[in-house]
């Protein structure tokens, strides 16, 4: 009797590869396609990381996919096994940018003379063409070696991008000028390129085009190291996010602390976390109570009072007594892994935004070397010689090379980049502009974004019969005593009322207040339970006043001495002033606002209903922020979001476009697209305005440079072109395109 086994289920891999040698999105969009192609393989290609997320089945290996990688022409790494020198895996990422930048100021020296030589006849001494291609050949065979790798791997593949149309018209120009120079009249001592608009018929022997090869490899090359070196912080916010994690951590063993690299932390081990502490991991509180700041995960402005039976998050920051963690979740597992984790999917789903000048390439470059083609074989047919037939198609080469191209993006970002930072705007990339003329709905961030993100006493209820002055400087003295926020929001409300009175026998009773001894009095301040079980009596009035605050969303304590409840303060973080005017910008440019916050929902509608918001989304965590923005986006709405802290992080990244208050912390400065160095949400209202004008501006230039191109392209053709006019022509749509992107430098906030 024979039975047969059941099949195995395959369980999927993961595996994340790093990616080298993309130039282009269409480089990406190549690799991923020849990935998908093998059996039970699933992946995704992000350009901007420059890494693939690949899902695979077995058979198939990690190297198996490396080595599609390589067939298709580019590198792919496996991801190093974890050690505690992984930081060093970025040196690589800077020798490379270190390398471009050497090249980029090499061709700049040398294609200056280059340059102003061929454009003034003036200067043109015996034998300056001579000491042009001396000049020139270094920079279109060194500076544009990275344009000639990659279009030859186009080549290989059928493929044809930017790079080849660089490539392609940067040789065919200094070869053509080689063969003036050597076989042609071009050598000749004393020759000059005459200033001249005529348009003639010319065979092309005393024609360099030298200033062209060396200038647009140059031009390109500045645009290559810009996006390059966007590139290489790519990945900064997950770094950021991992290192506010603790370092190390005092663990108990046989009853003594011993002092352990956090990496070395496992489930089930108790350790200490002191005041001021960091929380090593996520746990569950064996001893002790405190306040833990988790404002930097969580959002919330007020910190979370713990006891024992609690559970704790790693990276939140023990603000008040010892506490002995018993540690539940390590590594990968913890909510602040989760979250670097939230913010790399969020950048894998930007992979599909491409560089304009890179769409527009697609198409041209195909037509341009088909029509050169065309050219040449048109003249050769027409019997007018092969050195006329090859001067009319390398002038189709030439005077379509994207210099103007080139030029459209990045001077337009240089200069609104530049004005951004002069009014506290920093754009990070084209990427970043390419969603703001679609944007309608705007998402904020309460605390720090539109609150201020610190506790402020705003307000004194005495009782009856009771000065005010007194209530507060009595409260104040004894909070002197404690560091919990509303503590210290009190005392700064206190500060215009002099020295305060020394507080003796200060005592903090868990989670529910502090009592102490000033001026012979016995003061209690804190909750309604605390007075109660220390038999005060509490009146109706300050009943009302607490009740009233908290309905308004604001914090409330009491005071009182003597057997008797004397006053009520409140505490709440503040609204920024310029908050409700930027709300109102907000919806003039046509976005609906919405507030999403962390903090408990009476909090949040009271913020909003202040600043005039009326859709509001409380009590969320940070994955939950996240699904927020693409539950919006799902429903058809362009989203921007404004934050500032680690929770905001991933929903940063996952908005289609992110927007930072300078003033958080570096793992949403890091995740954003925009970052507002200004502590004022007018800043926010500034830099869409200026993102859509600098798009606006990018898109003006790359119309007018392929305008140009398509205009110029059949007097090439017909060879009505001499190099001056060719040269002219370039000259002018170059300054054109700067001179549309020098208007950015006229634009005014409105703040």
């Amino acid at each position: 009797m024979t039975t047969s086994r059941p099949p195995q289920t395959r369980t999927p891999q993961l595996i994340e590869l790093a990616i080298g040698g993309m130039t282009c999105a269409a480089c990406a969009a190549r690799v991923e396609k020849k990935l998908n192609r093998m059996d039970g393989v699933r992946a995704t290609v992000n350009y901007a990381t420059e890494k693939a997320t690949v899902t695979y089945d077995a058979p198939v290996t990690p190297d198996d996919l490396v080595t599609t990688v390589e067939q298709t022409g580019y590198r792919a790494t496996l991801p190093p096994p974890p050690t505690a020198d992984a930081p060093a895996a970025a040196a690589e990422p800077a020798d490379g940018l270190r390398a471009l930048r050497t090249r980029l100021w090499v061709s700049v020296a040398l294609s200056v003379p280059v340059i102003v030589l061929a454009m003034v006849p003036a200067w043109q001494f015996t034998y300056w063409q001579w000491l042009s291609l001396t000049l020139a050949a270094p920079v279109v065979a060194y500076g544009g070696l990275p344009f000639h790798r990659a279009a030859l791997v186009n080549l290989r593949h059928g493929a044809a991008t930017m790079d080849t149309l660089v490539s392609l018209g940067t040789l065919a120009a200094l070869g053509w000028s080689v063969w003036a120079l050597f076989l042609g009249t071009a050598g000749t001592p004393g020759m000059t390129h005459p200033f001249s608009f005529d348009i003639g018929r010319t065979d092309g022997a005393g024609n360099i085009y030298l200033e062209a090869a060396a200038g647009v490899t140059t031009f390109i090359l500045a645009g290559r190291y810009f996006e390059a070196r966007s590139k290489r912080t790519a990945g900064a916010a997950l770094r950021a996010l991992l290192e506010l994690g603790a370092k190390d951590v005092s663990v108990l063993r046989d009853g003594a602390e011993t002092r352990i690299p956090v990496d070395r932390l496992a489930v089930g081990d108790r350790f200490v976390v002191r005041p001021g502490e960091k929380i090593a991991t996520d746990g569950t509180v064996d001893e002790g109570s405190s306040a833990v700041d988790a404002s930097l995960v969580t959002g919330e402005s007020v910190p979370v009072e713990v006891g024992v039976g609690d559970t704790v998050v790693g990276g939140c920051v023990n603000a008040g007594g010892r506490l002995v963690v018993t540690a539940t979740r390590i590594g990968a597992d913890t909510q602040l892994a989760q979250m670097a984790r939230l913010v790399e999917q969020a950048q894998t789903g930007k992979a599909a935004a491409q560089r304009l000048a890179d769409r527009i390439s697609g198409v041209f470059v195909p037509i341009v070397i088909a029509l050169a083609v065309g050219t040449l074989g048109w003249w050769l047919g027409s019997g007018a010689g092969p050195a006329a037939a090859f001067t009319a198609a390398v002038a189709v080469l030439i005077i379509a090379c994207p210099c103007a191209l080139g030029l459209a993006t990045p001077t337009a970002l240089l200069v609104g980049t530049g004005r951004g930072a002069q009014l506290g705007i920093l754009i990070k990339g084209p990427e970043a502009l390419e969603s703001t003329r679609r944007l309608d709905a705007v998402v904020l961030d309460k605390t720090g974004t539109v609150t201020t993100g610190r506790m402020a006493l705003l307000d004194v209820i005495p009782g009856e019969g009771e000065r005010r002055d007194e209530v507060l400087r009595l409260a104040a003295a004894l909070e002197t005593g404690s560091e919990h926020p509303v503590a210290r929001a009190v005392v700064a409300g206190a500060a215009e009322a002099g020295v305060l009175p020394p507080v003796t026998g200060f005592a903090n009773i868990e989670g529910l207040g502090v009592t102490g001894t000033v001026d012979g009095r016995q003061v209690l301040l804190g909750r309604l339970r605390l007075l109660g079980e220390r038999g005060l009596v509490v009146p109706d009035e300050i009943v009302r006043a607490m009740t009233d605050a908290q309905a308004a969303g604001r914090t409330a304590v009491l005071v009182g001495w003597d057997g008797r409840a004397r006053g009520v303060l409140t505490v709440a973080d503040q609204v920024k002033p310029t908050s409700r005017e930027a709300v109102r910008r907000l919806r003039a440019l046509g976005l609906t606002p919405v507030l999403l916050t962390g903090d408990n929902v009476t909090v949040a509608r009271a913020v909003a209903a202040e600043v005039g918001i009326d859709e509001v989304i409380a009590e969320v965590l940070p994955a939950e922020k996240v699904e927020v923005i693409a539950r919006l986006q799902a429903e058809g709405r362009a989203v921007a979001m404004v934050g500032d802290g680690v929770n905001d992080a991933a929903a940063l990244t996952q908005a289609d476009l992110g927007l930072a208050m300078g003033t958080g912390t570096d793992v949403a400065i890091e995740a954003s697209d925009l970052t507002l160095v200004r502590d004022d949400l007018m800043a926010a209202v500034d830099a869409i305005r200026l993102a859509r004008s600098t798009l606006g501006t990018i898109k003006g230039n790359l119309f007018w440079a392929f305008a140009y191109n398509v205009a110029a392209l059949p007097l090439a053709a017909a060879g009505l072109l001499n190099p001056m006019i060719a040269g002219a022509a370039m000259a002018f749509s170059s300054v054109f395109v700067v001179a549309n992107s020098l208007r950015l430098r006229r634009f005014r906030p409105v703040s």
